[in-house]
């Protein structure tokens, strides 16, 4: 009774996330037409701001209120993964043929990326270096690494984010003649819409979270591994349909910038802006860099598939979907037991 109770509550909390961010990936939309906002920026900014909000939701919940905030660190890694290697797959199996891109935006939007992970990597390892803790030995006798994610250290990332969004400003500055405001648009309706989703967002999440610590207290399994699988994959939902909507009506583009600005949004933003919300934190260096590790090499995969013709074929999108179910396949081991490489639990 209780799994189907599981079952059902992560049903709700997905159907809720994707209810909810369909009609705000619309008022979105709706709000950069009467701004003037060209697709590429909509996409990396204004979608995927408001696709992100169940990651940045995650983080600002796991700690006060479940006293967890490596499920919510998990999450959003894991929100990382399944954004760089399933969404730009789904884009193209939605379509029936290759995902097509700018060359000037993919290097602008994937460059920015991939500092984007240097940076949160080693603000991470700084908080070890600096604010490190004496190492925990795990029931198989390996050394856990500790640091504490201080809010100062947690202000570099969202500096940068800044930085982010005045680039993506002077190119609205740039393309504003080729985008003209929208007439007929009403502003105040649209972001009363984005405000209602945003609410509805949280309920979603909230469910999410709490299926994912009772299935580790359930199994007898380590939280973290469920924020990594089940809670990032259904928070990545909305990312999903956003970049699966603008693909097959034709915004390749835009589809493209909504998966790096979401990753750029879910580093830069959501994992900071949760320890500046709850304080210190700690977190379990062992555990995150093969995650992060793992990330680097899918971003890597994904804009090496990108570059060669600026576009993703179906070819392409089988093997990052093979990469994914890899990735999932080694989390069940880990939770598990089976394999323990992030040290969570000890090889029997």
């Amino acid at each position: 009774m209780t799994y189907a109770l599981l079952l059902g509550g992560t049903l709700t909390g997905a159907a809720l996330l994707w209810f909810s961010c369909s009609r705000l990936e619309e008022a979105t939309h709706q709000l950069a037409e009467h701004y003037g906002i060209p697709d590429a920026v909509k996409g990396s900014v204004l979608l995927a701001v408001a696709s992100s909000m169940p990651e940045l939701v995650t983080a600002l919940l796991a700690f006060p209120v479940h006293h967890d905030f490596e499920l919510g660190l998990s999450a959003i890694i894991g929100s990382a993964i399944f954004n760089i290697l399933v969404i730009p797959a789904f884009s193209v199996y939605a379509r029936g043929r290759p995902l097509e891109a700018n060359r000037d935006m993919v290097y602008r939007e994937g460059q920015f990326y991939l500092v984007s992970v240097a940076v949160l990597m080693l603000v991470l390892s700084l908080a070890v270096i600096y604010n490190g803790l004496d190492p925990v030995i795990n029931g198989g006798g390996r050394a856990i690494y500790q640091g504490v994610f201080t809010p100062f250290l947690a202000m570099f990332p969202l500096l940068l984010y800044g930085l982010y969004i005045f680039i993506q400003l002077e190119e609205v500055k740039r393309q504003r003649d080729d985008h003209p405001r929208k007439e007929g648009v009403n502003a105040l309706k649209q972001w009363g819409i984005l405000l209602g989703c945003i609410a509805v967002i949280l309920v979603g999440v909230e469910m999410l979270l709490r299926v994912a610590i009772t299935l580790g207290d359930r199994l007898q399994t380590p939280t973290f591994l469920w924020g990594m699988t089940i809670v990032a994959a259904a928070t990545s939902l909305p990312d999903t349909f956003v970049s699966v909507r603008a693909s097959v009506l034709g915004r390749t583009e835009s589809s493209v910038s909504n998966v790096l600005g979401s990753n750029v949004f879910d580093l830069l933003v959501a994992v900071p802006a949760g320890v500046m919300f709850t304080g210190a934190i700690v977190i379990n260096y062992t555990q995150i860099v093969p995650m992060m590790v793992f990330l680097v090499v899918a971003t890597v995969v994904m804009l090496v598939f990108m570059l060669r013709d600026m576009r993703l074929s179906m070819r392409e999108s089988h093997v990052m979907m093979g990469l994914y179910i890899g990735f999932g396949i080694w989390m069940t081991l880990e939770a598990f037991g089976v394999t323990s490489i992030l040290g969570v639990r000890p090889v029997p």
